[in-house]
């Protein structure tokens, strides 16, 4: 059955189905090509009549993951300019004030989509919450640094949906005033960006980092890949001389410049940039409720699929560690405590604390008690990858189904139960269902069999960095 919501902008048409109803692809902000390329968000045309929005819109311009990762991530791609759109799964049309979570995908801010099914707010709107999916630009198009184009496009379109959502959800039975905004990995990041950003204040009451800390470069190191790509295409590192290029060309380029990078190896990539605006250079301690945390080996994903676990050797680990300056008591610690792992397992251990566990609990230990730290440590069997990046998400969206590239078949249901149980707890009252961050330093550990709270785990560990 189809059912008709009205925005700001106009009507649109969904489906509802086994109680939920589902708008896919409805623009928040106008194409940005043409007059609008390397700009802000612009408004949205209005339009007559009624507008399907009952398949999922244009993706923005990527290139898919490199193998092994896509096999392991899917990143379908839908041609069309009208990539700033976004979906809504809701268990009512109309006035309502039922809880919203506006999900901002991940994938190195180069990669990935809203359309992924391993997204499907269909569990949530199960559940009591309007979920919203958001499509932004990706790679130099949202996140290129140029002389003579706003930076940070990419979380402009996010502070434009942000701001969509305010003024539009009512009409999806949505309450404006109990906003959670939600992220994995580099969404994570735009998500801590989004809770000191000037632009976004007012627009969410309460926040979720998964597996990506806050992080911001200076508009110096951002440029640097901009830079990269205008020395392969030999044009001006402008916006204007990138505008001309074919967008094949552009994103060949793009590819040849920063695919062989990932959050733990490091190397050329986009990152959001402290610009004093959008961004502020010393931004204020966020109020917003948080939730945050990560998968207990994120580096699986990126050092098992393809080998370099097993290519790193005591002195290529030794070389590592000097070249990035980590003491020698730090990993002497790590040694002792695995006494049995590979060079490559132990090189992993340090990358994931030193760039994901150690800044989040720090963030933990910055904030007021309205903080709630987890770490989900079920393993997937598939590949080796253990309890890697990203492998959380199927649980959180409870869609396990779609997850399966990363779980193997047979993923335990009473884990999804709980993790989908504790982030729509804490979308609807703040409080996912532990205690609050304190000196204790509790954390719920997400495992099956079991999951429980866990004071301090491997507190020597993150100790040893400080």
């Amino acid at each position: 059955m189809d059912l008709i919501a009205t925005t700001g902008q106009g009507k649109v048409r969904g489906r509802f189905h086994n109680g939920i109803a589902t708008f896919l692809g409805i623009p928040y902000a106008a194409p940005p090509f043409g007059a609008h390329r390397f700009r802000a968000p612009a408004p949205v045309e209005s339009w007559e009549g009624v507008r399907d929005a009952l398949e999922y819109g244009p993706t923005a311009p990527k290139r898919p993951y490199r193998p092994p990762l896509d096999r392991l991530i899917p990143d379908p791609s839908i041609a069309g300019d009208d990539c700033l759109n976004l979906n809504v799964w809701t268990p009512s049309v109309g006035e309502g004030r039922l809880p919203v979570m506006v999900w901002i995908h991940g994938g190195s801010l180069r990669n990935g989509s809203a359309n992924l099914p391993l997204y499907d707010g269909g569990a949530f709107a199960r559940d009591g919450v309007v979920l919203v999916s958001v499509n932004y630009r990706l790679g130099v198009e949202g996140f290129g640094v140029f002389p003579d184009a706003p930076v940070n496009r990419g979380l402009l379109d996010q502070i434009a949906a942000l701001i969509w959502v305010r003024d539009n959800i009512a009409a999806f039975g949505g309450d404006p005033a109990n906003v959670t905004v939600c992220g994995e990995s580099a969404g994570a990041i735009s998500v801590a960006a989004l809770m000191t950003s000037p632009g976004a204040a007012g627009l969410f009451r309460r926040a979720i980092l998964q597996s990506g800390p806050p992080h911001t470069v200076s508009r110096r190191e951002g440029a640097k890949t901009v830079r990269s790509m205008a020395k392969r295409l030999r044009i001006p590192a402008t916006a204007e001389a990138f505008a001309a290029v074919d967008r094949d060309l552009l994103l060949d380029a793009q590819a040849a410049v920063v695919d062989r990078s990932d959050p733990i190896g490091g190397g050329p990539g986009f990152h959001i940039v402290v610009d004093g605006d959008v961004v502020p250079a010393a931004p204020p301690l966020p109020e917003a409720d948080l939730l945050l945390g990560c998968n207990r080996e994120e580096y699986r994903l990126w050092f098992v699929p393809g080998g370099t676990v097993d290519r790193i050797s005591r002195l290529t680990l030794r070389l590592a560690l000097l070249k990035i300056r980590v003491p020698q008591r730090v990993a002497r610690l790590y040694r002792a405590t695995r006494p049995h792992a590979k060079p490559g397992e132990i090189l992993g251990e340090m990358a994931t604390d030193l760039l994901l566990r150690g800044p989040l609990n720090r963030l933990a230990d910055s904030r007021p008690a309205r903080t709630f730290v987890y770490e989900f440590c079920w393993r997937s069997p598939v590949m080796g990858l253990g309890a890697c990046h990203a492998l959380e998400l199927g649980f959180v969206f409870d869609n396990l189904r779609a997850a399966e590239d990363l779980t193997g078949p047979g993923a335990p249901q009473p884990l999804a139960d709980a993790m989908h149980r504790a982030w729509v707890a804490f979308a609807a009252t703040g409080q996912p269902g532990w205690s609050g961050w304190n000196a204790d330093r509790p954390v719920m550990v997400f495992d099956h069999p079991g999951a429980g709270p866990v004071l301090a785990p491997r507190h020597e560990e993150l100790g040893a960095w400080l």
